[in-house]
């Protein structure tokens, strides 16, 4: 009997199984890149809502930071992103920027896919504060003319930020009243102390931000002129410049050491120059949109979250 030459049914095969097995890696290997791309894109979209949501409901602002975000962190030409807002509890309090790009395939090529397009995705959502860490302890009036808040028990506030403006620290009492004589827009933050608070403590306080959880409510003025003690303006020295958050109160009643602030939410503030002389002195800087983390938050909009403090982060 014959005997049949198989080598040329085994190069055959080995050929078929070279091509499936080149095919293969060409498919990991475009696979592998298109995931790159993917994560890439997301990661823009994150960061540039992220962003946007810091300026919220600031829908221009905020177009404005997703837009830079993603030519940051994006491939040249790779194109604006879109960008919606919606509200969950107030007005336009929540971003989505979703970044398309176009990613080349490699051995696709061969089966007539030169690219394929990759999406990111993500939704950020700016959150009005239940309580806060870190507060300086230097007071804001609440009818200061760019905080522009109602009256009433429960003011809402739309704060003009970035304008440069002054807050005073002085005798605040009203002469006509023994309320509040000896206040000097200084507060005693820790609320289980009464008014027996010193310069040390208010300048460490003005330095690193007072470091529990703190709420609204009444709290303790801290009286006599402590801003004029060298360790205090060693920390404003230290503070020009930043961005730091101040309580914002609506009534100071009581006299002298008694005096109690009624505080109604917090506001960022960025320092630029002080003067202080005496009973008097003056912070000169601007109000700022503040962005903590950490902290709890709510869904309600409404007073105290109309002063730009919120805490952002990612909801999907």
């Amino acid at each position: 009997m014959k005997k049949i030459n198989e080598s040329g049914q085994s190069m055959v095969l080995a050929l078929v199984f070279l091509t499936v097995l080149m095919g293969m890696a060409a498919m990991v290997i475009d696979v592998g890149s298109w995931y790159r791309a993917h994560r890439a894109a997301q990661a823009t979209a994150d960061a540039s809502a992220l962003a946007a949501a810091q300026v919220l409901p600031d829908t221009n602002g905020a177009r404005t930071l997703a837009n830079q975000y993603a030519a940051k962190n994006g491939p040249p030409g790779s194109g604006t992103p879109q960008v919606t807002f919606s509200q969950q509890g107030f007005e336009a309090d929540t971003v989505q920027v979703t970044v398309t790009r176009p990613s080349p395939g490699f051995f696709a090529k061969l089966f007539g896919r030169a690219s394929v397009t990759v999406r990111g995705r993500a939704t950020a959502r700016a959150w009005n504060v239940e309580q806060v860490r870190g507060v300086a302890p230097i007071t804001v009036n609440f009818k200061h003319p760019l905080l522009n808040c109602t009256r009433g028990n429960n003011p809402t506030c739309s704060p003009t930020f970035g304008v440069p403006t002054t807050l005073s620290l002085e005798d605040i009492h009203d002469p006509g009243s023994k309320d509040a004589a000896g206040a000097f827009g200084l507060i005693n933050l820790n609320q289980n102390s009464g008014g027996n608070v010193g310069a040390t403590e208010l300048a460490d306080w003005l330095l690193n931000g007072y470091p529990d959880y703190l709420g609204t409510g009444t709290y303790n003025s801290a009286p006599s002129a402590n801003f004029n003690n060298s360790q205090f303006t060693s920390a404003l020295d230290a503070q020009i410049g930043k961005e730091i958050m101040f309580p914002v109160y609506r009534l100071l009643r009581g006299p002298g050491a008694n005096a109690v602030y009624t505080v109604i939410g917090w506001v960022g503030f960025v320092i630029t120059s002080y003067t202080t002389n005496g009973s008097a002195g003056t912070i000169y800087g601007s109000f700022s949109r503040y962005t903590t983390d950490g902290v709890p938050a709510e869904h309600g909009g409404g007073g105290a979250g109309g002063l730009g403090v919120h805490k952002v982060e990612l909801t999907n």
